[in-house]
């Protein structure tokens, strides 16, 4: 299920009205992230496009890129993808864990949460990754990802008594799922503010992964992504969780592919069901999305 631009927004708030708004570790990643590149280095990378995918994969990217723009008017204007998000940071991402369950959870099973979700967003960050640099003046290597809190219906769910990440426990939104504090939400807080979250800037969260009981499919947008919590928990170890990643993709901007497919792709991550990882065709996806927004960022 895909969220993003005009039809981002709309989705949104019918997950806003009907499914419940999805507002978001401790420890991050051990690569640093890449320095912000100067004013000089910029100014190189705008004049010198470094665009440059295999050749048989031009037109149906160029056919994606058409598409997006027809079809979504909001696509330049709309300033919360995972890219303003990242770039906002400087480099990083902060996550709320939204455990809508009453399975219990032990901190041997929060860590390898924490782990999967920092190993399967990483995927998506390390296919702008070329040649040990960044692609296209891309300008970090890594992404870290931070989770700096669980929200559960009943702190008793959760079986641990360590102060590692922030707990909201009884914090619902209003259709009685659990929610990290709106206050440290980037969704609601999109110019940066969170002068009223507990934690400060550094407790903020930028998505949510919001983990469902019986929960099928997936859903995905500037808020996080959203699929069933026994699905996760029971791909935890797996090389891809597919789910997860298409929804990331979201995320990014990347769209859905249920009702078309570019020249000579048959199989690939966005198109749901023909592929279980990140392809060549994603990856070039996702980097065309980045050379149409970076000049946002003065690259």
């Amino acid at each position: 299920m895909r969220t993003h631009l005009a039809r981002l927004v709309a989705v949104v708030v019918a997950v806003l009205a009907v499914l419940a708004a999805a507002p978001g570790s401790a420890a991050s990643a051990a690569s640093a992230a890449l320095t912000q590149p100067t004013a000089s280095t910029a100014t190189t990378a705008r004049a010198a496009d470094d665009w440059n995918p295999p050749a048989e994969l031009a037109q149906p990217l160029n056919e994606v890129w058409n598409h997006v723009q027809s079809t979504y008017p909001d696509l330049y204007g709309f300033r919360n993808y995972g890219w303003d998000q990242v770039m906002a940071n400087k480099g990083s991402i902060n996550y709320c864990v939204r455990w809508d369950s009453d399975a219990p959870v032990s901190a041997a099973l929060r860590d390898r949460v924490h782990a999967a979700l920092r190993t399967q967003f990483a995927k998506w960050t390390a296919a702008m990754v070329e040649g040990g640099k960044g692609h296209n003046a891309w300008p970090y290597t890594s992404v870290p990802v931070n989770v700096v809190g669980w929200a559960v219906k009943d702190r008793s769910t959760l079986q641990w008594t360590d102060n590692s990440v922030d707990i909201y426990a009884g914090n619902l939104d209003d259709g009685g799922a659990p929610q990290c504090a709106p206050d440290c939400g980037r969704f609601f807080h999109q110019d940066g503010n969170y002068s009223r979250c507990p934690g400060g800037a550094a407790r903020h969260y930028d998505q949510s992964l919001w983990l469902t009981k019986g929960f099928q499919g997936g859903a995905g947008g500037d808020w996080g992504q959203r699929v069933g919590q026994e699905y996760f928990t029971g791909a935890l170890g797996q090389e891809n969780i597919h789910i997860y990643l298409h929804e990331v993709g979201h995320t990014f901007g990347l769209d859905d592919f249920y009702d078309w497919t570019p020249t000579g792709q048959c199989c690939f991550l966005m198109k749901a069901g023909s592929a279980t990882r990140i392809t060549e065709f994603d990856t070039w996806m996702l980097r065309d999305f980045w050379r149409h927004l970076k000049s946002r960022y003065g690259l």
